[in-house]
């Protein structure tokens, strides 16, 4: 029973690592940008969900509301800031990312205070689910439900519809997109918003599992980073079958070997650059 609780943990973990990792991706699939800030939205998206609830609003409008505000706010970061780098190296914009998730980090610090915080589930989802011996609590078969259920639809979006086509075409051909009439910025502009709005979304579905504080933007970055270079740069599939390897192995782990859970995600890592430098869906 212990392993099964863990198992379903994992899945659990792995589909918001997904959540994160995905935006991520499709952001460096059509902008071939390295964000570096995108830790900071799934930060955003966790401490707006947590002030809402605190200030009385219910969960249920707490989880979309992070998502647009944090879209929103990635989208106009975008559009003011960060598309007057892309044609620099990508050490710009390392630079220019680091610095904009230290500041919305310090931002976050002033507002909220440096001490983390709780944030209970919504009470409907507080109980656990028993069957037999076995107990689990109703909010992380939530998460595990409403996360496959977005996986579903974000793959509809960019695989069965005339949008996703057109974000696939841009990161493909640019400028015949250009050609075509398209505004490829807009286009940017609303991709990097999507990205960045579904990493808000996963950091307020986290936040009643781990609570918010100041420095978990460092965490989710670096786990985005390891999903994405796992299942391959640019690559929807890989995001998913990689977030769920390591959010399984990492829950595993943290049962047979707690000090090394993290450790066996980065050695993970490293043994698919050496054998598959791609990653497992990678295309380039």
């Amino acid at each position: 029973m212990t392993y099964l609780f863990q198992i379903l943990n994992g899945i659990g973990l792995g589909m918001l690592y997904f959540l994160l990792a995905v935006g991520l991706s499709i952001i460096f699939g059509l902008l071939q940008f390295v964000n570096f800030a995108h830790g900071a939205f799934y930060m955003l998206g966790a401490y707006l969900a947590y002030t809402m609830v605190e200030r009385g609003l219910s969960f249920w409008l707490a989880l979309p509301l992070a998502f647009l505000a944090v879209g929103a706010l990635a989208a106009l970061t975008e559009a003011v800031l960060l598309r007057r780098i892309y044609a620099q190296a990508h050490t710009f914009h390392i630079l220019a990312t680091v610095g904009l998730a230290l500041a919305v980090q310090e931002i976050v610090i002033i507002v909220w205070g440096p001490i983390g915080a709780n944030l209970a589930p919504p009470d409907s989802l507080s109980g656990v689910v028993i069957l037999g011996d076995f107990i689990y609590p109703e909010y992380r078969l939530f998460v595990i439900a409403l996360t496959a259920l977005l996986a579903g639809g974000l793959w509809w979006l960019l695989e069965g519809t005339r949008l996703g086509a057109i974000v696939r075409a841009g990161s493909e051909a640019p400028e015949t997109m250009a050609l075509l009439g398209y505004d490829t910025r807009r286009i940017n502009t609303a991709v990097f918003g999507l990205g960045a709005g579904l990493a808000g979304l996963a950091g307020a579905l986290a936040a009643p599992i781990r609570g918010v504080d100041p420095f978990m933007s460092v965490e989710a970055l670096s786990v985005a980073f390891v999903v994405v270079v796992v299942g391959g740069m640019g690559s929807y599939a890989g995001a998913l079958a990689a977030g769920l390897a390591v959010g399984i192995a990492q829950s595993l782990m943290a049962t047979l070997w707690p000090e090394g859970a993290r450790l066996m995600i980065y050695l993970g890592m490293a043994a698919v650059i050496v054998t598959m430098p791609r990653g497992l869906f990678g295309r380039a």
